[in-house]
């Protein structure tokens, strides 16, 4: 299968989230998949700062989309700031996994106007693909239970709000405790994780 790996990280050459990055990719080749890999940090072209009212959107939000069309599996690496994705991930997920591209609503009572706001989403070009999110975060996971309210963010948020409008099914990689220094055999089992994801496809 194709996949498209959109990568979210401002180190694109020796970071914890680049060694996910290549051994993803390196388990994949060895499985026969295709890759297809946008280092957003790295891109010639940058996508301005979201703004919902620009229409047409620009001509680089078509073609990833249309890079998204030839692929079976989207995979989003990055890391979590404040129970968010970082913001050039978050503002890529705006631009390009939009309606009426990405999904579309439909009224629940066509033509009538008291319910003219109320509707359900109708998957679109995405409709039954695979999403996967990678998330690093930099404490251990105890830390971000004790926000219970909000551990919905940004992992159960990306699923329930934004690819399932789509259509899409979802994997999650979440790492905790990811600093500077890293036991060896730590990182091992980390990768060794990232492999059976791949092998699991």
């Amino acid at each position: 299968m194709k996949i498209f790996i959109a990568f979210g990280h401002h180190n694109t050459q020796n970071s914890f989230n680049a060694a996910i990055r290549d051994t993803f990719i390196d388990e994949a080749k060895k499985n026969n998949h295709e890759i297809d890999l946008v280092n957003l940090f790295d891109e010639e072209n940058q996508l301005p700062f979201y703004n919902q009212n620009v229409n047409p959107p620009p001509k680089l939000v078509l073609d990833y989309r249309k890079r998204l069309e030839k692929c079976s599996v989207m995979m989003l690496i990055g890391t979590c700031h404040n129970l968010r994705l970082n913001s050039i991930l978050e503002n890529w997920i705006d631009w390009v996994l939009h309606p009426k591209w990405f999904f579309s609503y439909r009224s629940l009572v066509p033509g009538n106007k008291f319910f003219k706001n109320y509707g359900y989403p109708v998957p679109g070009a995405m409709k039954g693909k695979l999403g996967i999110v990678s998330i690093t975060y930099g404490g251990p996971m105890m830390s971000y239970w004790n926000f219970s309210f909000f551990d919905n963010i940004p992992f159960r948020r990306i699923k329930k709000s934004v690819f399932q409008l789509g259509g899409l099914k979802t994997k999650y990689i979440r790492f905790y405790s990811v600093l500077p220094e890293m036991d060896k055999k730590i990182f091992n089992n980390h990768m060794e994780r990232v492999r059976k994801l791949v092998r699991s496809l």
